[in-house]
C-alpha cells in the first residue's frame, strides 16, 4: 500500500452500546472502500473486525480491532470497539489514539447506557465526536425520538446533518441538509442516486439546514460576519467551520444509516475525509514535562504503544500511534520507560487479523510492529536525544474480583504466565498473588469481563481453571489492655532453654499517653506492611532481661501478628510494652525469648477482647434519576451507608460506604436492578469493626476450618 502523509490520514474510533451496529458499520466502510469484496455479518461470524474465537462464541465484540480503509487518496484508520462496558479498557485505548469518535446509536432503542458511559470518556479525552443513528430500517425505528434523547443527554451541540425520509421497513432515502440533497438507495444499498429534496420535506430540510449553518457560524466570528452579510456560508466556509467546531467540541454532527443494507456509509466516509480533523489539525498532546507534541512528519520519530496482543504464529504485536516524525523499517528507537533500544523490524498496517507490511508510517498514522520484547502498553519510543514521555493511559480501577484456581497440579507456573499475558493485553484485568489470602486473585470490570478471561484461559492457554469467591483481607486488633507473662522452660539434656517475659498488650491509637506504671526506656514504631502500626516499648529496668534479647521478643510478637486468633488474619494497631521478666545465665538465648515473646503476646491478645476489622470502600453509584429509589432501597441490605447525593443532568450520584464483602458481587446486582443503566466505582478507605454477629460467624468458620485441616 502507498505511504500517507499526516494531511491524508484520518483516525476514527467506532463507539456505542452493544448491538448498535458498530461492527456492521465498520464492515460497510471497508466494503465501500474496496478493501473487501464481500460484506460479512456478525451472525455469520465472518466480519473483518470480530475475528477472535471468543467474539464468535458471544456474537459480539470483545476486543478493539484495528482496521483501515483507503478512500479517495485518504487512509482512514478505524478502531472498532466493544459496546459492553465490561470491556471499557478497549474503548479507552482506542479513544487515546483516535482523532474523532463515531458514536453509533440504535434507532430502535435510542440512547443506551453504554453510549452514556462512553460519552464520559469522550469528554475526558476531549475527542471530537459525530453521531450516526443506525438501524433506521428497523420496523420500530424512531429516529426523531433518538435525536431528542441525544440532544437531551449530550447537549444542543448535537446537530442533524441527515435524517431518513421513510424510516422503517421501507427505508431507502436519506435527506442531507448539509448538501441539501436526497440520496435514494437501491435494494442492495451502495452508491445512491442523488435527487432533489421532495416538496413535502423542503420546509423541514431548510429549517435544519439553517440551524446547521447558524451553529457553525456562531462558533467563529469571521464566519458569523459572512453569514450576516450573505445570509449563507459557501461550501468551503462550511467545511472549515465544521472542522473547527468538531475540534472544539462545539458541534456534534448527526447522520443516519442502515449499515445492514449499506445505506449511507459512503456519505459518512466522504464526510470523514473532507471534514473531520486530520492529525496535523489536532491540538497535539502534552508530554509529562509539559511539552506540546504536534503531529509533525518532519520532527523526530516518536510513537506511543496503546495496545498489545499475542497472536499465533506471529508473537507479540504492539499497536501504536506515531505522534511525531516518520517511523521506518529498521529504525532504532529508545524506550523512554526502560532505556532499552528497540529495533523496529517489520511494520504493518492492520486490518483485523490481516497484516500488510509497509516501509514507513508518518506522524498521525496508526500501525503495528512485532517482537518489541521490552516494550509494553503505555511505553513511549523515540529517536535518541529526543527525551520525552507521552502520558500513560489511565485505566479505571477494577470493580469485581475472583480467585483463580488451577484444577491440574503442576500448572501453577503456566497459570501465572497466562494471567500476566492477559494483563499485558488488557490493563483493566489486574492480577494479585496474595500470600496473605493464599489465593491468586483476578480483578476486572464486571462478571462478563472475568468470564471472558476464564474462557481465554481455558481455550487459548489450554488451562483447566476454576473461578471461586475471593477471600476478604480482614484485620484483627484488640479493645482493652491486658498484662500477661509467659515462662518458657525446656530441659532435655545438655544446655536448656529459659526465658520469662512480662508484657502489657493494649490497643494503639495516635497520641495515646505513655503506659502507666512502666518506665519507658525506648520506643519503636513499626509501620506494618498490611496497614496500621505496632508500637514496641522497652520498659526493662534493673537488667532482668538483657537488652540483646529484646529484638528476639519483638520477633516473636511479629510472628503472631501474621495470624490473629479470630480468623487467622493480620493483626494491627497494638502497643506492646515489655516491663519485666527473668533470664538464666546459661540457658537463656534468643530462641527462648522469641518463643516466650510469641506465647505471651498470643495469651494477652486472646484476653484483650479481640476485634475483627473489615475493609470499607468509598463507593460512587451513578444512576438514572428514575431508578434512584431501587438502588437506595437495596443499599442497606448490603450494609451500605449513603453519605451524599449529587445531581448531574438526568443522573444522580450516590456517595456511599460499603464493605468489600458486599462489593464483590455488586456489579451484577446493580446491573440487574437498573437493566445495566447504572455504574459504580470503588476506592478503599479504611478498616472498621465487623458487627458482632458476623465476627462470631467468621470465627466459628475459622475454627471449623482449622479442625478440618487437623
Amino acid at each position: 500500500m502507498k505511504n500517507y502523509d499526516a494531511h491524508h490520514i484520518r483516525n476514527v474510533a467506532v463507539l456505542g452500546h452493544a448491538g448498535s451496529g458498530k461492527t456492521t458499520l465498520a464492515e460497510c466502510m471497508l466494503f465501500e472502500s474496496g478493501e473487501i469484496t464481500r460484506r460479512g455479518t456478525v451472525e455469520e461470524q465472518n466480519t473483518v473486525s470480530d475475528f477472535h474465537e471468543i467474539e464468535h462464541e458471544r456474537n459480539s465484540s470483545v476486543l478493539a480491532s484495528t482496521l483501515f480503509a483507503e478512500w479517495r487518496d485518504y487512509k482512514i484508520n478505524i478502531i472498532d470497539t466493544p459496546g459492553f462496558i465490561d470491556y471499557v479498557g478497549e474503548v479507552i485505548g482506542a479513544l487515546r489514539v483516535a482523532d474523532t469518535g463515531i458514536m453509533v446509536l440504535n434507532s430502535h432503542h435510542g440512547v443506551e447506557v453504554g453510549t452514556e458511559t462512553i460519552w464520559k470518556y469522550t469528554k475526558q479525552f476531549q475527542t471530537p465526536t459525530m453521531f450516526v443513528v443506525n438501524k433506521v430500517d428497523h420496523e420500530q425505528s424512531n429516529f426523531w425520538k433518538t435525536v431528542d434523547q441525544a440532544k437531551d443527554r449530550f447537549g444542543r451541540e448535537v446537530t442533524v446533518v441527515q435524517y431518513p425520509l421513510n424510516e422503517g421497513t421501507g427505508f431507502n432515502t436519506i435527506i442531507d441538509v448539509l448538501k441539501m440533497t436526497a440520496y435514494e438507495f437501491g435494494p442492495q444499498g451502495g452508491k445512491p442516486a442523488k435527487k432533489s429534496i421532495p416538496e413535502s420535506e423542503s420546509e423541514r430540510a431548510a429549517l435544519l439546514h439553517n440551524q446547521l449553518v447558524e451553529i457553525i457560524a456562531e462558533n467563529d466570528e469571521n464566519l458569523m460576519e459572512h453569514y450576516l452579510e450573505k445570509g449563507e456560508l459557501d461550501e468551503e466556509e462550511m467545511r472549515l467551520g465544521l472542522t473547527t467546531s468538531l475540534i472544539n467540541r462545539q458541534l456534534f454532527p448527526l447522520f443516519c444509516t442502515s449499515a445492514k443494507h449499506d445505506m449511507g456509509t459512503g456519505r459518512i466516509m466522504t464526510f470523514i475525509d473532507v471534514v473531520i480533523p486530520a492529525p496535523v489539525e489536532m491540538p497535539g498532546i502534552l508530554t509529562t514535562n509539559g511539552q506540546l507534541l504536534k503531529a509533525d512528519p518532519n520532527g523526530k520519530a516518536c510513537l506511543f504503544v496503546y495496545k498489545s496482543m499475542s497472536e499465533a504464529n506471529v508473537g507479540d504485536m504492539s499497536y501504536f500511534k506515531v505522534y511525531s516524525g516518520t517511523v521506518k523499517h529498521g529504525m532504532d528507537l529508545v524506550n523512554e520507560h526502560t532505556g532499552v533500544t528497540e529495533r523496529i523490524g517489520q511494520l504493518f498496517a492492520v486490518n483485523g487479523h490481516k497484516r500488510f507490511e509497509v516501509d514507513q508510517l508518518e506522524a498521525g498514522d496508526i500501525g503495528a510492529a512485532v517482537k518489541l520484547k521490552n516494550t509494553h502498553v503505555n511505553d513511549t519510543l523515540h529517536q535518541k536525544g529526543f527525551n520525552l514521555i507521552i502520558p500513560p493511559i489511565e485505566f479505571p480501577p477494577p470493580k469485581v474480583r475472583s480467585s483463580v484456581v488451577s484444577n491440574r497440579k503442576g500448572d501453577e507456573d503456566k497459570l501465572g504466565l497466562a494471567l500476566n499475558q492477559l494483563h499485558e493485553e488488557d490493563r483493566t484485568l489486574v492480577v494479585e498473588h496474595s500470600s496473605e489470602l493464599n489465593q491468586i486473585i483476578l480483578l476486572g470490570q464486571g462478571e462478563m469481563h472475568l468470564q471472558t478471561a476464564k474462557y481465554r484461559l481455558n481455550n487459548r492457554f489450554k488451562l483447566d481453571v476454576s473461578f471461586q469467591p475471593a477471600k476478604v483481607p480482614y484485620r484483627e486488633t484488640i479493645r482493652k489492655s491486658v498484662d500477661t507473662s509467659y515462662r518458657h522452660k525446656k530441659q532435655s539434656g545438655g544446655a536448656g532453654q529459659f526465658a520469662e517475659v512480662h508484657m502489657r498488650v493494649e490497643p494503639y491509637f495516635e497520641g495515646m499517653p505513655a503506659p502507666a506504671g512502666i518506665n519507658v526506656r525506648g520506643t519503636e514504631e513499626h509501620q506494618l506492611a498490611w496497614g496500621g502500626k505496632l508500637v514496641f516499648i522497652n520498659g526493662i529496668v534493673g537488667g532482668v532481661i538483657d537488652q540483646r534479647f529484646l529484638p528476639a521478643i519483638l520477633k516473636g510478637v511479629m510472628e503472631k501478628m501474621y495470624e490473629g486468633p479470630i480468623t487467622g488474619s493480620y493483626v494491627r494497631d497494638v502497643r506492646v510494652s515489655v516491663y519485666d521478666g527473668k533470664m538464666h545465665a546459661v540457658d537463656s538465648n534468643e530462641a527462648a525469648f522469641k518463643t516466650a515473646g510469641r506465647m505471651a503476646f498470643k495469651d494477652a491478645f486472646v484476653k484483650a477482647d479481640p476485634q475483627l476489622l473489615e475493609p470499607i470502600y468509598n463507593v460512587e453509584v451513578v444512576i438514572p434519576e428514575d431508578q434512584v429509589g431501587d438502588v437506595m432501597s437495596d443499599l442497606p441490605v448490603r450494609r451500605g451507608e449513603i453519605v451524599g447525593i449529587t445531581v448531574d443532568g438526568h443522573y444522580q450520584t450516590l456517595q456511599c460506604r460499603m464493605p468489600l464483602m458486599e462489593l464483590d458481587n455488586y456489579s451484577t446486582i446493580l446491573r440487574s436492578l437498573t437493566q445495566g443503566r447504572a455504574s459504580h466505582s470503588a476506592e478503599f478507605t479504611e478498616y472498621v469493626p465487623v458487627p458482632a454477629n458476623l465476627q462470631q460467624k467468621f470465627h466459628s468458620e475459622y475454627l471449623l476450618h482449622l479442625h478440618e485441616d487437623d
